[in-house]
């Protein structure tokens, strides 16, 4: 192993664990003592806050402050690196952002070209629908589904739905999307004629199949998870009328709970679906005054909630005793 090889590699080890005895690095990178003294000063000097104990128990260990240990990542550790410097790059309100692209950039420039393959691709099809904060994932299936989408190629997989029905699925991927709690994978579903959003974490059998194809447009992949995480497995509906622009609806209402119908200067119409309990309460928590539209439960639900919040307005104060 050559001078610099060592270099980095000691660093590794000093950034694995808090402490390293000369003999253990010695025995680590097959060499004697001498050299680890001797490459800890060269260390040093290049601006690594090396801190030493002498003693027969003293030892070694990388302090703080001073440059930053290179990084040596495995494959999986890159994709999550990238993915997680997208997000802070795309949210638009940390200030971190450029330092963010320059870090992706510099991770680019240096990774294998099928590595860099897979990061980019889940780089360039992931579309973020819930803010800051990335939802587990298993990330061979990630890459896989953001390879297909990126190349394109058309995928095969098995589903579970919402129902607990599996069905086997041929599709032409588009784009992926992630939420507060789940990613989804949006696509055209050959056998459905139709786009499709499906939950990432209900796939399974994933098969690239090296046939490539032509997108059939470019739909709204945000909207069209929301639309989809707004209805699903929902049968009540009821459509409420909100004293609010468009713009104060999307500020107030997440696009996961119900869906913008319709639009005026001073009103937006939604379509929400759920049980009139827990359309009621999601009503009462908006900042905003509305109609009832449809959905007499609703109207119904409402008006528990609004006896049971007077109630307890009502009540006499209770002090508590500490």
């Amino acid at each position: 192993m050559d001078t610099a090889a060592r270099l980095l590699s000691m660093l590794t080890l000093l950034s694995a664990r808090p402490w390293w005895t000369g003999a253990d690095l010695a025995e680590r990178l097959g060499v004697t003592t001498r050299t680890v003294r001797r490459d800890l000063t060269r260390l040093r000097d290049l601006g690594y806050p090396i801190e030493g104990t002498p003693g027969r128990v003293g030892g070694y260990r990388l302090g703080k402050g001073g440059r930053l240990p290179p990084l040596l990542l495995d494959d999986n550790e890159a994709i999550a690196v990238a993915v997680s410097l997208r997000g802070t790059a795309a949210v638009g309100a940390t200030g971190l952002e450029m330092a963010a692209l320059s870090a992706l950039i510099k991770l680019d420039n240096v990774m294998a070209p099928q590595l860099r393959e897979q990061v980019n691709a889940v780089r360039a099809v992931t579309v973020d629908l819930r803010g800051f904060g990335l939802p587990a994932v298993d990330p061979d299936v990630l890459v896989n589904l953001a390879v297909a989408c990126a190349r394109p190629e058309r995928l095969r997989f098995s589903y579970l739905d919402a129902r607990g029905v599996e069905s086997d699925r041929a599709v032409e991927p588009f784009r992926l999307v992630y939420t507060q709690r789940h990613w989804y994978l949006v696509a055209f579903d050959r056998d459905r004629d139709d786009w499709r959003s499906f939950r990432v974490d209900r796939l399974s059998d994933v098969k690239l199949t090296r046939i490539p194809f032509t997108h059939r447009g470019t739909p709204d992949a945000a909207a069209l998870v929301a639309a989809g995480i707004a209805g699903a497995g929902r049968d009540d509906r009821a459509i409420v009328r909100l004293h609010a622009t468009l713009e104060r609806t999307r500020a107030l209402v997440d696009p996961t709970i119900a869906t913008i119908v319709d639009h005026d200067e001073a009103t937006t119409t939604l379509r929400i679906g759920g049980s009139a309990s827990w359309i009621a309460r999601n009503l009462a928590a908006l900042d905003a005054t509305f109609d009832i539209v449809e959905g007499d439960d609703v109207r119904a639900a409402l008006g528990v909630l609004g006896k049971r919040l007077s109630a307890c307005a009502g009540r006499p104060r209770v002090v508590a005793r500490l």
